[in-house]
């Protein structure tokens, strides 16, 4: 999977924020999804490359160093919160 590359990850006002694109390619900013730290540090380190399902939580184990239930639990949802906004594509 990978991230779609029309989605940019900004920040506003302390927040980390993904504005989805309108169809006119304007931003939506009645349609944003915001992010954690973990969850932004997670965009940067894969959005230009594809990933696997799995990736997403080596990369939480190596950096916070939880256990690997938590990880593949965090990166489930990370990756069904994007995947439901439609900015994966799969």
């Amino acid at each position: 999977m990978r991230i779609r590359p029309e989605y940019k990850l900004r920040e506003m006002a302390g927040e980390h924020i993904v504005v989805v694109p309108a169809a006119d390619g304007a931003a939506d900013l009645t349609r944003i999804v915001s992010l954690n730290e973990s969850a932004c540090w997670l965009w940067e380190e894969l959005r230009e490359r594809t990933f696997s399902e799995e990736e997403p939580a080596r990369l939480l184990i190596a950096r916070y160093e939880v256990e690997p239930e938590v990880a593949r639990r965090d990166a489930r949802a990370w990756i069904d919160r994007l995947a439901a906004c439609g900015i994966l594509e799969v």
